[in-house]
């Protein structure tokens, strides 16, 4: 396809799957079943961990998961007693269990101790992490920063911003070495979809009313577009990737492509791309 023709084609399938009834069978549901900023994050950012799997049963763990601290996640991370995580013992999904999820919790009570919102996780800090905190892909040498920046912070790229956060994230002492490979990050050479999705969910703001819109230093143009399986595949079929390996930069090259179509809203085309994939239209 040409220029304007992709693009009229995407903007067509960003409309139609961009809408309400996108939710009920997609992870977004479970942060939509909460209307407070906090709960949000939390149930959000459980639902983007562990979205890996067949839609519904990804929906459902989310659902066990929050019917174990009473549906109100906010208020368990902050305020839980011993016997109350008792609770959350022998929750399951995939590799994810319940000593992983005890290490979120213990993360999440440290952080809302100190913030009001889990953005502030995101954002660097001139702070000191040991080296083990931070586990790069073999052959050593991270990958030189994308040329995708923070509005308004001209010196902190995205990338970085996921660096950082998977730092911060195991800067606790007692961080279980089996609870990494969950995190992932740009300097591991991941496409980091899971935190991708999550950042779409909580920064890009439209009046649909999939996502949130509820971060405000983080822009919408700053963000990288998920690079699933399904968004991968139709995004090689329509020349908008050309890299051979999925990884980190694959999902930088895409996003630069989208950025030709709106440099302000370019992960807008996530869905687009998704929906092209998953319902198997392309």
């Amino acid at each position: 396809m040409q220029f304007l023709e992709l693009k009229n084609f995407l903007d067509r399938k960003v409309e139609q799957y961009n809408q309400p009834n996108f939710i009920a069978n997609d992870p977004v549901c479970i942060p939509h079943l909460f209307d407070e900023k906090q709960d949000i994050e939390i149930a959000g950012f459980f639902a983007a961990v562990l979205a890996w799997g067949q839609r519904k049963t990804i929906i459902n763990k989310c659902r066990e998961l929050l019917n174990r601290m009473d549906n109100a996640p906010y208020d368990f991370v902050l305020h839980h007693s011993d016997d109350d995580l008792k609770r959350l013992l022998n929750f399951k999904h995939r590799t994810f269990n319940d000593t992983d999820l005890l290490y979120f919790i213990s993360f999440f009570k440290m952080h809302y101790s100190l913030f009001d919102s889990l953005e502030k996780a995101f954002l660097p800090k001139q702070e000191v992490f040991l080296d083990a905190h931070l586990e790069i892909a073999d052959g050593g040498a991270a990958y030189p920063a994308s040329e995708v920046y923070l509005a308004g912070q001209p010196q902190v790229s995205i990338e970085q911003c996921l660096n950082y956060f998977r730092q911060y994230f195991f800067s606790l002492d007692d961080f279980p070495h089996r609870t990494k490979k969950h995190i992932s990050s740009p300097q591991q050479k991941s496409t980091c979809k899971r935190l991708n999705m999550f950042l779409r969910w909580m920064v890009r703001t439209d009046n649909n009313g999939v996502d949130f819109g509820i971060w405000n230093t983080i822009k919408p143009k700053d963000l990288i577009c998920p690079c699933d399986v399904h968004v991968d595949r139709v995004g090689r079929l329509l020349g908008l990737i050309n890299r051979k390996q999925t990884d980190w930069l694959t999902a930088v090259e895409l996003t630069t492509q989208l950025k030709e179509f709106d440099p302000l809203d370019p992960v807008k085309y996530d869905f687009a791309l998704f929906g092209l994939g998953v319902e198997k239209e392309f």
